[in-house]
């Protein structure tokens, strides 16, 4: 069964980190690029990293720095770790398969950024 299975969402305060996780099924997990995106209240889906099967990476420019995404091809796992978490950071954040002419998301797991 193909999926997308995110975990590690949660309520953090400014400042604080989380690392999300995502585990893939059902696809040649090795081939395709992968991906975060996130969605915060009354906004558009917006994309935060991905990176390569060759392992190069990409980011927005607004969590350069502070976000590290990475993937374990073994364990057809990505993930997404955060630091200095902002308040306007609070999202939906999706797991995303980039196949080659669309995108496969997870549900979603929840981030919360609040004192």
């Amino acid at each position: 069964q193909e999926q997308l299975v995110e975990s590690g969402g949660g309520s953090v305060q400014p400042g604080d980190s989380l690392r999300l996780s995502c585990v893939v099924s059902g696809f040649a997990f090795t081939q395709y690029s992968m991906g975060w995106f996130r969605q915060a209240p009354g906004k558009e889906r917006a994309f935060v990293a991905s990176i390569r099967p060759s392992g190069t990476t990409f980011y927005t420019d607004s969590v350069k720095d502070r976000f590290t995404i990475s993937r374990d091809n073994a364990k057809e796992g990505v993930y997404l770790q955060m630091n200095n978490l902002l308040r306007a950071e609070t999202a939906i954040y999706c797991c995303a398969l980039l196949l080659s002419n669309s995108i496969v998301f997870g549900p979603g797991t929840q981030v919360t950024v609040s004192s």
